[in-house]
């Protein structure tokens, strides 16, 4: 993280008032005052390396058209519409080239992930693959979900747009939020022990799916979501059920060939 630990200011006043009360009228008509801010950075986390080369510019990083209308909805903000199941400690994901937020670049043609979803993470995928055009494959190692819904879905279409192929290898695990960022692979592979968690999500009150109409145009964001993926209405409105069917705070595992029948695997 980059924290702002020094703040220089320079005032300099063209003419002070004190000057002004012996000043003729016609001179009294304007004060300058001009201000210069200076900022200093130091890598509060102690990142070296690929890490803290990016730390600064991984959100200046320019974005396409569409991602950055779409990552300027994101601004995170407390009590955005969540889905989220966190374990106790997550995975790490080794030494890499680069990092932008829970993206970690392992190649040229890869990058894994380990970490939430929030506010920021569509720009720092954007910042992502603008320094790294050629990525079109995500392992996803441990997701826990999103703690912005409107960001992750965001992120999903991103991911979409990019072509990439999703990958849960060997004793990964998602979850929750990150489910929606697997399905958006145009190819979704899973090692036979890879895990998926699913529940409800909740809103920024604690009102979750089902207390909700079924009219209400909540819930047709998300079957929408689930058919531009690839699945049919009616495995659209099942798999929706089946996530909404464990409250927020639970979570039902899922297994590879679970996820198979409402999707294709590759």
């Amino acid at each position: 993280m980059i924290a702002p630990v020094a703040l220089v200011r320079t005032l300099l006043v063209a003419l002070c008032a004190a000057a002004l009360v012996f000043a003729p009228a016609h001179a009294q008509q304007m004060v300058i005052v001009t201000t210069t801010v200076s900022w200093t950075y130091e890598d509060t986390d102690g990142d070296t390396g690929a890490d803290a080369d990016h730390a600064i510019d991984e959100d200046a990083a320019l974005l396409d058209d569409e991602t950055l209308a779409d990552a300027a909805l994101t601004d995170e903000t407390p009590g955005t519409t969540r889905r989220y199941a966190p374990h106790a400690a997550l995975a790490t994901l080794g030494r890499a080239q680069a990092r932008y937020g829970p993206f970690s670049v392992v190649n040229g043609q890869t990058a894994r992930m380990a970490g939430d979803v929030d506010g920021r993470t569509p720009r720092q995928f954007a910042a992502m693959l603008a320094a790294h055009p050629g990525i079109k494959r995500l392992e996803m190692l441990d997701c826990p979900g999103s703690l912005d819904e409107a960001a992750n879905l965001i992120l999903a279409r991103a991911i979409r747009r990019a072509g990439m192929e999703t990958v849960v290898p060997s004793g990964g695990s998602v979850r929750s939020g990150a489910v929606e960022l697997w399905l958006a692979g145009v190819r979704r592979s899973a090692a036979p022990d890879a895990e998926f968690g699913v529940h409800s999500w909740a809103d920024e009150t604690g009102r979750e799916a089902n207390d909700y109409p079924a009219s209400d145009p909540v819930h047709a964001e998300y079957l929408s979501y689930y058919r531009e993926m690839g699945m049919p209405d009616a495995k659209a409105h099942a798999f929706y059920a089946l996530t909404n069917s464990t409250p927020f705070d639970q979570v039902r595992y899922l297994t590879r060939e679970d996820m198979a029948r409402f999707v294709t695997l590759n």
